[in-house]
């Protein structure tokens, strides 16, 4: 349970719409609220949530009545971007944005405090090369770069989870060699993730850390054409802790749908169990 000394889980899931996944697989029972209720994590950090609030909260009203708390920051554009964080204990603080005249109104920056663990929820826009959307891309790298050089002097327990739009290695994208000049493999964004994530930076990579010569594992699929069951991914849904939080990394996988039919995003769950977390 969150607060504990033993053990905190926190899961990571683009939902591509908090809504559609709240429906898809309904029918099934294998929507995104049956998954909330047999996940064993204490805190959820959502991406693209794609709601305003009181839609947010209608949504997941079933979750919400069962005691997960919930915490959001939908954009000030509707139908587009929006973070949140579900947990099972009310947050301590919350905070909105990273002091940017820019992106704060956005919906892609959230951080939630429980006693001296901080948890962020991040959704880094996608970017398409050659257009405004990767200049906007750029700036937002630039701007949340050092906002995260002085995150990571915080003497806290801190992890920041989300959709990065980023592959850091060849390991993270089946086909990096067809994406080199593509948004999300460029050299400059893996460049910018070297300089904050790694061996003498101030976060690590928890997944890559517990699985460093693997292939993925992918978090992301397209919809379209057979990807997801030749597993032709990408790994852009990460959780980066500080050094203090990253060493009580014990466990970390995917939760890949056993089938295409199955999937409730075209991302899927990252979860993490931290051993040791900071009590409450």
């Amino acid at each position: 349970m969150l607060g504990v000394s033993t053990s905190t889980t926190v899961t990571s899931i683009n939902v591509n719409g908090i809504r559609a996944a709240v429906k898809q697989r309904s029918e099934k029972n294998l929507g995104m609220l049956p998954w909330l209720e047999q996940t064993g994590a204490d805190v959820v950090a959502l991406q693209e949530t794609r709601a305003e609030l009181e839609q947010i909260v209608k949504a997941l009203a079933p979750a919400l009545e069962r005691g997960w708390y919930l915490t959001a920051a939908p954009s000030e554009v509707k139908g587009r971007n929006g973070v949140a964080i579900l947990s099972r204990l009310e947050p301590d603080a919350v905070r909105v944005g990273f002091g940017s005249s820019e992106f704060d109104a956005a919906g892609r920056y959230l951080e939630a405090d429980f006693g001296r663990l901080t948890v962020a929820s991040l959704y880094l826009p996608s970017g398409d090369v050659g257009t405004e959307r990767q200049d906007e891309k750029d700036r937002f790298r630039k701007e949340f770069g050092g906002y995260l050089a002085k995150l990571g002097r915080k003497r806290r327990d801190v992890v920041v989870c989300g959709d990065w739009n980023i592959g850091h290695t060849e390991l993270d994208i089946k086909n990096w060699k067809g994406n080199v000049k593509n948004s999300g493999f460029l050299p400059e964004e893996r460049a910018w993730m070297s300089e904050h994530i790694g061996a003498g930076r101030a976060f690590k990579d928890v997944v890559r850390e517990l699985h460093p010569e693997t292939a993925g594992p992918y978090s992301w699929w397209s919809w379209r054409g057979k990807a997801f069951d030749n597993d032709a991914g990408w790994r852009i849904d990460l959780q980066i802790a500080n050094n203090a939080l990253a060493g009580h990394a014990r466990a970390a996988r995917v939760e890949r749908a056993a089938e295409y039919a199955l999937r409730w995003s075209d991302h899927a769950p990252v979860t993490v169990e931290y051993s040791a977390a900071s009590p409450r």
